[in-house]
């Protein structure tokens, strides 16, 4: 196990490696029995840079390379998983988890899933996008949402909570959230569009926004959902926040934002949460 860095002393994660591939771990819900991992670049055979962990986008990457990132941050669980993940739009569907057929659907278009299927990892992939895991501890249900600045306007967390309700009975005061590793708020720059698309979903949505230049503000997407989850019933002190932007730490993330403009692609990182009984 690596020795905690400064930033995650009492923020609720730490980090595993193994066969150096290195994952961040929210330690309350591996507690209550949710293995659980944001994934990092590295550790990795992909040239996005060199030796990246790229676990999406086969479209900027070999689809050789993609698999035997897969391969390897897998095996850094305890256990044998099924990943089950979705083919994301930005959009605020919630796809449910249940059989062998639901997760070889992987084209399926949604941003979050849910599921309380002993063995699956469902994973949401990001590269400065808002990644949340959540899990019930009292019925075992789970979900992995993608919530970008579009999904973030959708309330697609609070949709996810609802659906865990739905699918599995689950109560959101037992639920436990943790925000990964995404753009922050100190860079994330968005233009009036953005503005506009929160201004009538956040009753306060100028609290979430810091002016730079005309039109232009910064975003807090983290902040954001946090609101939209404890809205949607979670205790505050059940919702841990990574103290990581990936498009300061390109050194341990894929940034969209800082990548795509200098190489012309970059890599995907994922997000995922399960549990083995």
């Amino acid at each position: 196990m690596i020795t905690a860095e400064p930033a995650l002393e009492n923020s609720g994660f730490y980090w595993r490696e193994r066969e150096g591939v290195r994952g961040l771990i929210c330690s309350a819900l591996e507690t209550d029995g949710f293995v659980n991992a944001f994934s990092t670049r590295i550790g990795g055979v992909s040239p996005m840079l060199e030796n990246s962990l790229n676990l999406a986008g086969f479209n900027e990457d070999q689809t050789e390379n993609i698999y035997e990132n897969r391969r390897r941050f897998l095996a850094a669980f305890d256990g044998k998983f099924e990943l089950a993940t979705a083919w994301q739009v930005h959009g605020v569907g919630v796809k449910t988890v249940k059989t062998d057929n639901d997760i070889a659907n992987s084209e399926e278009r949604f941003d979050a899933l849910v599921s309380d299927r002993m063995g699956t990892l469902i994973g949401v992939k990001t590269a400065d996008c808002v990644p949340i895991l959540i899990g019930d501890p009292r019925t075992g249900s789970f979900a992995a949402v993608h919530s970008g600045w579009k999904g973030t306007a959708g309330k697609i967390v609070t949709r996810a909570v609802e659906n865990l309700q739905k699918e599995y009975g689950a109560d959101p005061v037992n639920m436990i959230a943790a925000i990964g590793p995404c753009a922050s708020g100190k860079n994330y720059e968005v233009g009036q569009e953005v503005i506009d698309a929160f201004a009538p979903a956040f009753q306060a949505h100028e609290r979430y926004f810091t002016p730079t230049r005309p039109g232009h503000s910064l975003v807090d997407l983290k902040l954001a959902n946090r609101d939209l989850l404890i809205g949607a019933g979670v205790n505050a002190a059940n919702i841990y926040v990574a103290p990581f932007c990936t498009m300061e730490r390109t050194d341990l993330f894929f940034s969209y934002r800082r990548e795509k403009k200098l190489y012309g692609k970059t890599g995907r990182l994922l997000s995922v949460i399960g549990r083995l009984n």
